[in-house]
């Protein structure tokens, strides 16, 4: 399974991502959120996405596209403008069917494994959808952002630097972000269940 998360509407790292992952003849693709504000392209991700029938989690800024009016938007400087102007034009470029789509995106999509473990999928953490694990917390930090989720691995996303850790009673792997203009390389990570243990590679494509 390929595993990646904030796609952000930036149709040329997807696209890169959807050409590893065919050449290594992976079909189930997983999108842990934030799939079409921030690029140029969201309707076009959105039907990327949807042909291939990937299983997407909605991220906190799928559901503000989704939910948010723009001119109830109060922009205070440039950048703020800016900001506000790409969010109208996404939501315009969608259309209402899509926007409905995305208000109905499952916050955690859940799955057992070969070998009895429980996988979830997420943009965030357990606690709070809006908030990503980063790899720079300590276990108690990590603990209270798992809280009492039963889940043996946390797939999520987020993080503009791509890990993996264990803390006690569970996995967390961060597939960092497809969506990453500064340098190129979008992320993402293949996760393989096996009877004798879950192999996770993490990997990336330039685009």
């Amino acid at each position: 399974m390929a595993f990646c998360s904030d796609v952000q509407g930036n149709l040329a790292a997807l696209e890169a991502v959807l050409a590893d992952v065919a050449r290594r003849a992976i079909t189930d693709i997983y999108v842990a959120g934030n799939v079409v504000l921030g690029g140029d392209k969201p309707l076009e991700t959105w039907m990327r996405l949807a042909t291939l029938q990937a299983h997407i989690t909605q991220g906190p800024k799928d559901l503000a596209v989704a939910t948010v009016d723009p001119d109830l938007l109060k922009p205070k400087d440039a950048r703020e403008k800016a900001l506000a102007a790409q969010f109208k034009s996404t939501r315009d470029s969608l259309g209402e069917f899509v926007l409905q789509k995305l208000k109905r995106l499952p916050v955690q999509i859940r799955m057992p494994l070969i070998q009895g473990d429980e996988l979830v999928v997420m943009h965030g953490s357990p606690s709070d959808p809006s908030i990503e694990f980063s790899h720079d917390l300590d276990d108690d930090e990590t603990l209270a952002l798992v809280a009492d989720d039963p889940a043996d691995i946390i797939v999520c996303g987020g993080a503009l630097v791509p890990f993996e850790r264990t803390v006690p009673g569970v996995r967390i792997v961060n597939v960092g972000v497809v969506h990453n203009a500064e340098n190129r390389v979008a992320h993402y990570t293949i996760i393989t269940p096996k009877l004798d243990g879950t192999i996770v590679e993490q990997a990336w494509a330039e685009y």
